[in-house]
C-alpha cells in the first residue's frame, strides 16, 4: 500500500482534529492523520481530501492493455499528424502505466448548457491531457486496490481553481468538482536519434503529445500557392482577351482558359500526390 500525505491550500497537512463532511451526505469525517483518500462510512461515497474540502474521488477505468495501447499510438503515427512511415521508423525504446490525477470540473454555461474542464492535479510534461474526454459513465468509485498504480496528487484544488479563472472560468460558475485518476500509458519512442514522448489514455484510445515529428508544412503550402496563382492567371486570360474584342474575346478567352486548365490540373495533382507519398 502506498503512503498517503494530506496536504491542505498551502501544501501543509492535515491535523486529524479537523471537521470535515460528507460531500454527498453530509456524515461528519474522521480521517486519520496523514490519510488522504477515504470512504464515508454513512454513505459509502469514495472522496478525497483537500483542507476542509471534500470532493469525490473517481477512476477511469482502463479498456486497453499494453499491447492495445501500443495499436493505437501506431494508428495515430500512421496517421496525417504525422511525418509518413513514422509508425515504421520510430523506435519504442519505453512505457510505462499509471492511474494519472486530474481534477474534474463541471461548469454551468449562461445558456444554461454544461461542460466539462479538465485540470492536471500533478506536473506533467504533456500537457495536452488537458483535452482529454472523460465519458462521465465509465467513471468509478477510486479503489483502493490500484493505489499502487496511482500517481498521487500534488496540485492544489485551488491552484487549479486560478488556471481555470486564466481562461476566464469563474469559479462560482462551478456546479461540481472532483478527482479523478486516469489510466495512461506512456510511451517513449526514438525517430532520427531523437526522443520523444507520447501518452494514450487507456480507457477510450486517444493519443496525446506536446512535441512529435510532424508533417512539414512548407511543401503544402508551396502547392497551395503555386495552384492559386496558376488559376488566378487563367482567370485573367477572358478579362484580358476581352479588351478590344469584346464578347468575342472574352469567349475565345474562356476556351483558352479551360483548354490550359486542363493541361494544369493533372500536373498539379501529381505534384500533390507526390508530396503527399514523400512527406
Amino acid at each position: 500500500m502506498k503512503d498517503h500525505f494530506c496536504y491542505n491550500l498551502n501544501m501543509e497537512p492535515i491535523l486529524p482534529t479537523q471537521t470535515i463532511n460528507c460531500s454527498q451526505c453530509g456524515g461528519e469525517l474522521h480521517p486519520d492523520e496523514g490519510q488522504i483518500f477515504l470512504t464515508c462510512p454513512y454513505c459509502s461515497a469514495t472522496v478525497y481530501l483537500d483542507k476542509a474540502k471534500v470532493v469525490f474521488h473517481w477512476y477511469l477505468t482502463p479498456t486497453l492493455d499494453q499491447e492495445k495501447a501500443k495499436g493505437e499510438l501506431m494508428r495515430w503515427m500512421a496517421g496525417n499528424q504525422t511525418v509518413k512511415d513514422l509508425d515504421r521508423k520510430a523506435t519504442i525504446i519505453g512505457a510505462s502505466f499509471e492511474f494519472f490525477p486530474m481534477w474534474y470540473f463541471k461548469r454551468r454555461e449562461k445558456e444554461g448548457q454544461e461542460s466539462i474542464s479538465l485540470v492536471p492535479a500533478a506536473a506533467t510534461s504533456v500537457t495536452e491531457v488537458d483535452n482529454l474526454h472523460l465519458p462521465a459513465g465509465d467513471l468509478r468509485k477510486y479503489d483502493g486496490s490500484i493505489d499502487s498504480q496511482a500517481h498521487l496528487p500534488t496540485v492544489p484544488l485551488q491552484a487549479a481553481f486560478e488556471w481555470l479563472a486564466q481562461r476566464q472560468i469563474l469559479q462560482n460558475e462551478i456546479v461540481e468538482q472532483s478527482l479523478v485518476h486516469v489510466p495512461l500509458y506512456t510511451f517513449k519512442y526514438n525517430y532520427l536519434g531523437n526522443p520523444f514522448t507520447a501518452i494514450v489514455e487507456g480507457g477510450t484510445g486517444e493519443v496525446f503529445a506536446n512535441i512529435y515529428p510532424a508533417k512539414a508544412e512548407a511543401p503544402y503550402r508551396s502547392i497551395g500557392l503555386i495552384t492559386a496563382l496558376i488559376f488566378l492567371c487563367l482567370a485573367i486570360i477572358p478579362l484580358a482577351m476581352s479588351v478590344g474584342r469584346g464578347w468575342e474575346g472574352t469567349g475565345l478567352g474562356m476556351l483558352v482558359c479551360l483548354g490550359l486548365g486542363i493541361i494544369f490540373v493533372p500536373i498539379l495533382f501529381g505534384i500533390a500526390a507526390y508530396i503527399a507519398a514523400k512527406v
